[in-house]
């Protein structure tokens, strides 16, 4: 794709002349959320700190991104390895059994509480004096619409907003009021929010995900769209999509009521074992059918509340996964992920794979650094060739 680019641990693709032209615009750096799985982005934005890296305007992230990028607006590296290798692991945060037997939900105040002191304590401080007039963002659900909603990051309410943007429905406790709204985690609306970027009109747009790059074969030049509307028609049409999404949350309940359904009588058939599994990806913390048996498994109803929160997630991801697949052509989209599927899981993942989904995180940040370095010198040479004086040119 022209206006797009890929970085992972291994490999680079790149249109260093076609991303020059948007080097100059407002950069935004994302964040995708994903448990323990945010362990790779705490390898690339490690790598960024040690390299004294950070062109960036703006910030947003969910979830563990979010987490991560007041890790590195406080020039603390190490600290978002430490919260997911050290905190998360801890059975004070989550205790899969306590969980089945006691309904012992996922503790994120305790955990929160540990990096307000030492040796984790996250310096707000200092991330505010290196935000200055930038601008950082997590993204949070609201509960009464689902539609996502972007809380400022490092401010006086930095510790209920990142509660806010994890509070992952099933394993955390209710809602989070904040602000005379009630919120959940960023992820069900929002699970990468690179849309929001684009809105707030940032133009070089940096991603890091926690999900295996899978290339794709181009297109060829013959069947490429050819863009024929304006940036700002497509703008609209986004706007409006996601507007008709919310409004037939209603009208499509008794539909996925069914489709879940159909899910349970599948899951009945499954052992325990598979109760157990956490096989989302990097997106939400549990895919749906793990939702269902675990509410299955404790007795719980399955009400639709909990279908509008998945079909809402999924409808909204699905459109991110096209808006990053095809961007508008007003942006660059640069994705740094890793190569091939990350060791850990969401949640109770081995110590030795955090380990090694961290050095994938930190291959892929030095690697994106160069690349970058690399663009901005192909783009400065590029400018000096083109004011060269030739002997055809006006003296």
């Amino acid at each position: 794709m022209a206006n797009s680019g890929i970085v992972t641990n291994r490999q680079t693709v790149l249109d260093y002349e076609q991303f020059g032209k948007y080097l100059d615009g407002k950069t935004a750096l994302v964040a995708q959320g994903g448990g323990q799985r945010g362990i790779f982005t705490s390898g690339v934005l490690d790598a960024f700190l040690m390299s004294n890296f950070d062109p960036f305007d703006e910030f947003y992230g969910t979830s563990a991104g979010a987490l991560n990028i007041c890790a590195f607006l406080s020039r603390q590296a190490e600290l978002g390895k430490s919260f997911i290798l050290d905190l998360t692991t801890d059975p004070e945060f989550f205790h899969l059994f306590s969980f089945i037997r006691r309904k012992q939900y996922l503790n994120l105040k305790w955990a929160l509480d540990k990096i307000c002191d030492y040796p984790y304590k996250l310096d707000v401080d200092m991330g505010r004096r290196v935000i200055g007039n930038r601008r950082a963002f997590a993204a949070t659900t609201d509960i009464a619409t689902l539609k996502d909603h972007y809380l400022p990051m490092l401010q006086e309410d930095w510790y209920q907003v990142l509660m806010a943007t994890s509070a992952i429905p099933t394993l955390f406790e209710g809602s989070v009021p904040h602000l005379g709204r009630e919120f959940i985690d960023g992820g069900v609306s929002a699970s990468i929010p690179v849309q929001e970027a684009w809105r707030q009109e940032c133009r070089s747009i940096i991603v890091i995900r926690t999900e295996q790059y899978v290339s794709e074969d181009p297109l060829s030049a013959e069947d490429a769209p050819i863009v024929t509307e304006s940036p700002t028609w497509f703008r609209e049409s986004l706007n409006s999509l996601q507007l008709q999404w919310q409004e037939k949350i209603e009208q499509w309940s008794s539909d996925w009521g069914a489709f879940f359904e159909g899910q349970r009588l599948k899951a009945n058939a499954i052992k325990q074992a598979d109760h157990l599994k956490l096989i989302n990806g990097g997106r939400w913390l549990f895919g749906a059918g793990d939702i269902y048996r675990l509410s299955h498994l404790f007795g719980d109803r399955f009400d639709s509340g909990l279908a509008d929160m998945l079909m809402v997630h999924y409808q909204t991801y699905s459109l991110t996964s096209e808006f990053l697949k095809t961007p508008p052509d007003d942006c660059f989209i640069w994705q740094i992920a890793p190569d091939e599927p990350l060791k850990t899981s969401s949640l109770l993942s081995d110590v030795d794979d955090i380990l090694h989904d961290y050095q994938v995180g930190l291959d892929a940040g030095y690697r994106f650094v160069e690349s970058y370095n690399l663009a901005k010198q192909h783009k400065k040479i590029n400018c000096a060739n083109n004011d060269f004086w030739r002997p055809n040119q006006a003296s």
